[in-house]
């Protein structure tokens, strides 16, 4: 289908899930459509980013309703292949993005991105995509999969967008069902230590270590909540800045109960050299 869509010069769109879908990659998808024909929507769930001590085995398996969800949506294609197809018994070769890998995500998670990478270049090498559409929930895997297709010189645009939440505002995730109803309410400090970040960036705040500070503590009032970070990072490198004066993330991995749950606040400039900020959560 690729080949031929390319031959007639239309524009390849490419969702990739690892299953479990929800409203979040419903977004993805209604964009993807918007701006492709034909849609191809994968799914896979990649052994290679999940931990030895992580969920890859209990990670929510839905293939029925998710296919049938991905035909009531207007995708074209399903490609949902097995494990060994994608990494044979010889398979040897890895994908690493050097230094973006290493900091947060990859700190805690030792190995993940590397899983990343690879599965995403693969499944961009099989199906070819002018564009690939991503969630910014996943924000230093979107801007890796960017440094990687850049630095590659691949033929697919990385679109990534905006985060998708439920009405109390926690950020959709696969792994919310983990959640009992107390854990689940328990979530949205999440979300609160968020919009607190960002009342006090708009009242003029921009010491980047008072604002960590401040999220620590609104994030430590939960008794349920465990910080794995709270960082102010600069939205190209992911290093940490000492002051709020360009695009920046607001990046938080808390675990409630066993389950880490990841997200964040966008700062983009309102314009070059401006300390006004739009804020994105």
């Amino acid at each position: 289908m690729a080949r031929q869509a390319r031959a007639e010069s239309r524009i390849i769109g490419l969702v990739p899930t690892m299953g479990a879908l929800h409203e979040g990659h419903a977004s993805l998808i209604a964009r993807a459509k918007r701006e492709c024909s034909p849609l191809i929507a994968s799914i896979f769930v990649n052994p290679k980013q999940f931990g030895p001590d992580e969920d890859f085995a209990k990670y929510p398996r839905t293939f029925e309703s998710d296919s049938e969800k991905l035909r009531q949506a207007g995708v074209d294609t399903l490609f949902a292949p097995e494990a060994a197809e994608i990494y044979p018994k010889d398979f040897s070769t890895y994908v690493h993005v050097e230094g973006l890998s290493e900091r947060l995500e990859g700190r805690s998670r030792p190995g993940h991105f590397r899983g990343v990478t690879t599965v995403v270049m693969k499944l961009l090498q099989i199906v070819q995509p002018h564009r690939a559409y991503f969630g910014r929930k996943d924000a230093q895997q979107a801007r890796l999969i960017t440094q990687m297709a850049r630095d590659l010189n691949l033929d697919s645009e990385i679109v990534v967008c905006p985060i998708v939440r439920e009405p109390d505002r926690l950020a959709l995730s696969s792994r919310n069902v983990y959640l009992n109803p107390e854990q689940r309410k328990a979530a949205t400090i999440l979300y609160r230590a968020l919009e607190a970040a960002k009342k006090e960036l708009e009242a003029g705040g921009r010491d980047a270590l008072h604002l960590q500070t401040s999220l620590r503590r609104k994030l430590d009032s939960e008794p349920l909540a465990a910080v794995d970070y709270a960082e102010v990072v600069d939205a190209e490198t992911f290093e940490p800045v000492v002051r709020v004066s360009r695009a920046c993330y607001v990046l938080l991995a808390v675990f409630i109960g066993k389950t880490r749950l990841i997200d964040n606040l966008y700062l983009e400039p309102k314009a070059p050299e401006s300390d006004e900020f739009m804020f994105h959560l």
